[in-house]
């Protein structure tokens, strides 16, 4: 599964919420901050156990971060700065996040490993792009063939995390503690499938 690569199919679902915020004026930059602040709550809810509180705020924290990019290429207010600060955004709630879950419902080496597997994950992209380069970039966004390549990446997590914080208050073994182990077990696997997709591609070609 790769949601990312499936983005714009996906767009229809929630494009009307981002362009009718963009109708209200609500600045991109604002519901980034929004994004932020929300995906905060929910690693405070989900470190002192309230873990159906912590995946709604989570849910919020999502749908937000799905409305900046939205709102910013409707109103024309797309800047470099913003694309920037959505990168932080999404890496400071998902390190809180996974860190919350972790070290509450796992043990402090399940929260660091999840936050370091998962932040290597997602900046492996700009660092490929950095260092090799990318294919284009539609409306300030990349357009790349990494993008579609690993199977376990940022919404597949949050979808997780939620179906598992769900699943904390049954009676069945299947909560978070669990959920956290797969998390980064499947971030793992699916951050080796990027590597490999790399070094296939470029692991034979040697700089001047």
């Amino acid at each position: 599964m790769n949601l990312t690569s499936k983005r714009e199919s996906l767009k229809k679902l929630y494009h009307p919420l981002g362009e009718a915020l963009a109708h209200l004026g609500v600045p991109p930059n604002l519901i980034t901050f929004l994004s932020l602040l929300l995906g905060s709550l929910s690693a405070y809810f989900f470190f002192h156990h309230k873990a159906l509180t912590g995946a709604l705020f989570l849910f919020l924290s999502g749908l937000f971060d799905l409305m900046d990019g939205i709102v910013a290429r409707t109103t024309g207010k797309t800047s470099k700065f913003g694309a920037v600060f959505d990168w932080i955004a999404d890496k400071w709630v998902d390190g809180f996040v996974l860190g919350s879950i972790g070290f509450a419902y796992a043990s402090p080496f399940v929260a660091i490993t999840a936050i370091t597997v998962n932040l290597l994950h997602s900046f492996i992209k700009p660092v490929a792009y950095a260092e090799i380069g990318y294919s284009e970039r539609v409306k300030g966004k990349i357009v790349d063939p990494l993008e579609g390549v690993g199977f376990f990446g940022r919404p597949e997590t949050h979808i997780a995390i939620i179906l598992f914080a769900i699943l904390e208050r049954t009676n069945l073994p299947l909560g978070l503690e669990l959920g956290i182990k797969l998390i980064t077990l499947f971030t793992l696997l699916s951050l080796l499938t990027r590597i490999l997709y790399l070094y296939k591609r470029y692991g034979k070609e040697y700089e001047d």
